[in-house]
């Protein structure tokens, strides 16, 4: 299979079928196979979107931390097997001494998410009573997690928790002595060549940033700034471009962000989760951050990072057999998981 396996004839009619909203990048190596940049970064202003626009990764950022944490692994600041209260204060609190890096970061912990999503409750309703703007640091989010009865013993089962990120998050900020945006944006954006990502507060005026907007069933449009914290922290939120978020995960497989070992493991799949997918309704390994789909022979077919909130959505993808990396990221909760599901299956999906 080569580069070029990936049929792009009528991918912008497909689109605009969608009326997608967001960008689309396929590359293999430094060579751009198909881009295109359509709907609008603003349902207010009516701006559209471009290529060099920044969008909410949300979920995504999990491979900015995840690669702050090997890091700091990788020079012996952090230990991915010592317990988290070694490095944030969780006394008295139902967070387990036995909980490590390694559970926090491939969702084994076992630890009560802020809002358990697979059980299908809503990370906005978190919001209906307490001011989101109220979390504004990482250490903001402890209450909403850390007096919650956990679900099961660590390491035992693989259950998706964000706030298993926030811990990492707390442990990069307690062994550096830098809050966790600052950490990412000079020791992962900046040797990585993102020169166009960042942390946006979503109240703030800023260049190039994509707006959150979902359709009511009415067909009006409502933002999302009031659906989550106003600005990003570690496990979601932090804008990027389609380029950049492409050139991230090149830079990793490269080795410019890890040293040798641990650029290996982040490429490793270490547990199976056995769950619901917004791809596929197979059992899917999870790695540092990464997830991966397997081929019948139980080789790596791809790896990935999906993302999804109010007013975002979208992925960052590598297919291992052609060599492929695909960044799709959109301005709406929906926007993305049709174009994702349509790549996909032009390359044998």
């Amino acid at each position: 299979m080569t580069a070029d396996r990936l049929d792009t004839n009528g991918l912008d009619a497909f689109l605009a079928e969608q009326q997608f909203s967001g960008v689309v990048l396929v590359r293999n190596a430094g060579s751009t196979v198909y881009e295109a940049a359509s709907g609008l970064a603003t349902q207010r202003w009516g701006i559209p979107n471009t290529m060099e626009t920044r969008f909410d990764t949300a979920s995504i950022t999990k491979l900015f931390t995840s690669v702050a944490v090997l890091q700091l692994v990788g020079r012996g600041e952090l230990d991915l097997e010592t317990s988290i209260h070694h490095y944030v204060d969780l006394e008295g609190t139902t967070i387990s001494p036995a909980v490590n890096l390694l559970h926090l970061l491939t969702h084994t912990s076992g630890i009560a998410d802020d809002a358990d999503e697979e059980a299908g409750e809503s990370y906005e309703d978190l919001f209906l009573d307490k001011p989101n703007y109220s979390i504004m640091e990482t250490k903001d989010f402890l209450p909403q997690f850390a007096h919650k009865e956990p679900l099961a013993p660590p390491g035992v089962d693989c259950r998706y928790c964000n706030v298993g990120y926030v811990l990492a998050g707390l442990a990069i900020e307690k062994v550096t002595g830098l809050s966790y945006r600052e950490y990412v944006f000079d020791y992962v954006f900046g040797p990585a060549g993102m020169a166009d990502s960042g942390f946006y507060d979503r109240r703030d005026a800023a260049p190039r940033v994509a707006e959150g907007w979902d359709q009511r069933e009415d067909g009006t449009w409502f933002e999302n700034i009031y659906s989550y914290p106003p600005i990003g922290s570690p496990d979601g939120g932090a804008h990027v471009t389609a380029p950049d978020l492409v050139r991230f995960i090149q830079a990793v497989r490269a080795g410019e962000l890890l040293d040798a070992e641990h650029t290996e493991e982040f490429f490793t799949p270490q547990v199976e989760h056995i769950g619901t997918s917004s791809l596929a309704a197979e059992a899917t390994w999870y790695g540092f951050g990464l997830e991966f789909d397997m081929n019948e022979d139980g080789s790596v077919r791809s790896y990935y990072k999906e993302g999804i909130n109010a007013g975002a959505s979208g992925i960052i993808r590598h297919y291992l057999e052609p060599g492929l990396d695909i960044a799709v990221l959109s301005n709406s909760e929906d926007g993305a998981w049709p174009v994702i599901r349509e790549l996909d299956e032009r390359l044998g999906g």
